[in-house]
Order: structure tokens, then C-alpha cells, then sequence
């Protein structure tokens, strides 16, 4: 059996349209209810879970396979896992954003940026010289320079129209997000065909999307 952990949401739907189209069994997966565990006749136990929670289990090798978004990836700082496959689903991208007078507006002193993904801010900065203040915030970042708190702010845009809609744009894009897919590496030595196979079928689905 292969044990797989992923995301719950969005993340979880695609996925279960690559099985279907591979022709694997998911209508335990669809039923599932408030069931955070489930077993299908293809061999696959798949358990829902929060993103960082996901990563937890590859390395801990609660499960074999994690499917989770390149952005929770970045974040991590200790990557104890092989990556294997990018989805291709879930896409979006990592930007700076702030008030259009951002651009051109000389700053005095260090700048203050707000953001989920403090890892990723330090990193982005830091290839760039600059030294700046960063500071973490869980819920709406775009509050940050609403309220007056910070002059911008790092976070995922997908659509863009929560940004818009509070007088922000993007000033820079970082990089792209998507989804992947990442094995334990005791795993891969133990149970290489299922996997292999697994991630083949994945692949092939991906293709045909």
C-alpha cells in the first residue's frame, strides 16, 4: 500500500481528477465526509491534511508520497525528502506588492514588508541587497499596508483581485507557485515500483490534462 498525504481543498480535487483520469478508485475519496483517512482498492491510503502538516509526515515517514504547494516547499527550511514531479495544477505566483507610489518613493529608513512566508522574504531581499524589516502576519497580509503597518507585502497571487481591490498592485513577480509531488527517501528505496508507478500515472495524466 502506498500512503499518500495532500492537501486538503483545492489541491485535493485536482489531484483526484489526475487518479480518475488514470483510472484510479476515488469515490472513497469523494464520499469521504469528515473521514481525514482513506483507503481505496488501488492501494492507496491518502490522509488530508494541512500543508506543513504534509511535509511532516514525508519526513517522518508517516506516509510515502506528499502532495503539497511549491510555496509551503520554499518556506521549509530543511528539506529531508526527494521532490519528484511537478503537478502542474494549483498555479499561481509569489509577488511584492504595495500602492502604486511604492515604485518611486525614496525610503529614509529600512522598509517594512508583510508576508506569510518569512523564509521567502529574507531570501528574495537578500538577492536583491536589501535590508529590510519583515514581519509575519497569518491572516489577510494586504491589511499590512492598508492600516499602515507595512510598505508592502509578499504573498501568492492567483487572480490578483483581492490585491486590486484594497488600491495594491504588483510590483515585482518572484517566481511561480504549483503543485508537487515529494517522496521520503527511505520510502523510494522500499517501495520503488508502487511509487514509480503511481508517479508515472500522475505524469501521464498531467500530459493529457
Amino acid at each position: 500500500m502506498v500512503k499518500i498525504a495532500i492537501t486538503k481543498g483545492r489541491i485535493e480535487k485536482q489531484v483526484c481528477e489526475l487518479l480518475k483520469k488514470a483510472n484510479y478508485d476515488i469515490e472513497p475519496i469523494i464520499n469521504k465526509k469528515r473521514e481525514l483517512k482513506i483507503k481505496t482498492k488501488d492501494g492507496i491510503e491518502m490522509i488530508f491534511a494541512k500543508a506543513n502538516d504534509v511535509i511532516t509526515f514525508v519526513e517522518h515517514r508517516i506516509v510515502d508520497i506528499g502532495i503539497v504547494g511549491s510555496d509551503t516547499l520554499m518556506e521549509n527550511e530543511y528539506k529531508d525528502y526527494y521532490e519528484m514531479l511537478d503537478l502542474e495544477i494549483g498555479k499561481c505566483t509569489f509577488a511584492i506588492c504595495s500602492y502604486p507610489e511604492y515604485k518611486n518613493k525614496k525610503f529614509n529608513r529600512r522598509k517594512i514588508i508583510a508576508t506569510k512566508y518569512p523564509n521567502i522574504a529574507k531570501t528574495y531581499f537578500k538577492n536583491k541587497k536589501q535590508d529590510v524589516e519583515i514581519i509575519k502576519l497569518e491572516g489577510s497580509v494586504e491589511l499590512g499596508p492598508v492600516v499602515g503597518l507595512t510598505d508592502a507585502i509578499i504573498d501568492i497571487v492567483e487572480t490578483g483581485s483581492t490585491i486590486r481591490a484594497n488600491g495594491l498592485e504588483i510590483i515585482e513577480n518572484i517566481c511561480d507557485v504549483s503543485t508537487k509531488l515529494i517522496v521520503n527517501k527511505v520510502s523510494l528505496k522500499y517501495k520503488k515500483e508502487e511509487i514509480l508507478k503511481l508517479i508515472d500515472s500522475l505524469e501521464r495524466s498531467k500530459i493529457d490534462n
